[in-house]
């Protein structure tokens, strides 16, 4: 089981080069990480965008990594976004990243009901972080803080799923989910732990399977053992959360970007739901950030090829 970052690259630059499409290659931070991603024997790029600005960062590098990044015009923001898509949808890379063009244009393109990569399944976003806090290191995802606006307890269900799958990926078969609230009581005037008691008896009764699901929580409660043990919240989850599941996208994103802005989290993160692995980062983060994110998608690709047995 993948346990921490390191152990992510580690392995991730075990076996064949994945192929990623990056859309608007121009960016500087986008465009460190797939080098490095080369240099590692991770990947190699399909580099859509501006070719006269991305040549002027290829310009010095030795033949060995240039010879596995392609250049390609992308025209308009929109074109470029397409265009790398399509790469993807034809099977001439493997996973989808962000680089210069703005979130809502590559999902505008990623969606397209003809020329995207839709397969019928939500779209959600998993942001995964290691927390060097705990007594044994582990990775801990926070899920959607990306794509799903306010989810229904559907919608939810389906972002749990998608989750499940990164985890199942990184040989963690039995992840434990915890269901996110202001307080860890289930309360009728507040929705989100109406929902949690929901979706936690489905799981109880296996109409989710894959993981263990537990909730509402507090934060506290479902992170800490310690926290847990003083509120007196017994579960197989509490203390032990793999993944965390927010009520919605504001209390997602903003607990996500905490473990960076305040904690120092190294980071990575990944879009589920579409064909392929879709890797859509902030504009402010780090090349290492999109370097790791590389690694997760390589992960996540090589897991739904041995599920289909190709």
């Amino acid at each position: 089981m993948i346990n921490t970052l390191d152990d992510l690259i580690t392995h991730a630059r075990k076996g064949r080069r994945v192929k990623v499409a990056v859309a608007g290659a121009e960016n500087r931070s986008a465009l460190q990480a797939i080098i490095e991603a080369v240099r590692m024997g991770i990947a190699e790029g399909l580099l859509f965008g501006r070719v006269s600005r991305i040549e002027k960062f290829l310009a010095d590098l030795p033949e060995d990594i240039r010879n596995f990044l392609t250049v390609h015009e992308g025209g308009t923001e929109r074109e470029t976004a397409h265009l790398s898509v399509d790469a993807v949808r034809t099977k001439r890379a493997n996973i989808l990243l962000k680089g210069k063009v703005k979130s809502n244009v590559l999902l505008k393109a990623v969606l397209d009901a003809e020329t995207g990569l839709r397969t019928g399944k939500l779209l959600s976003d998993i942001f995964m972080f290691e927390n060097p806090n705990r007594d044994r290191k582990k990775l801990t995802m926070i899920t959607d803080g990306g794509v799903v606006l306010k989810p229904t307890i559907a919608q939810k269900i389906q972002i749990i799923e998608n989750a499940v799958s990164v985890a199942h990926a990184l040989g963690n078969l039995n992840p434990k989910v915890a269901l996110l609230s202001a307080i860890e009581n289930i309360n009728p005037a507040i929705p989100a732990t109406l929902d949690a008691a929901i979706i936690t008896k489905m799981n109880h009764r296996h109409q989710i399977t894959g993981c263990v699901i537990d909730g509402p929580f507090a934060l506290d409660n479902a992170v800490s053992l310690e926290a847990a043990r003083i509120k007196r919240v017994r579960s197989r989850v509490a203390g032990k959360a793999d993944i965390l599941v927010c009520p919605e996208i504001e209390s997602a994103n903003m607990l996500a970007k905490s473990t960076t802005y305040f904690a120092n989290f190294r980071l990575a993160h990944v879009t589920m739901g579409a064909s392929a692995p879709i890797l859509i980062p902030s504009r402010a983060d780090t090349a290492e950030a999109k370097l790791l994110s590389i690694a997760l998608g390589k992960f996540i690709f090589i897991h739904s090829r041995k599920k289909v047995g190709k």
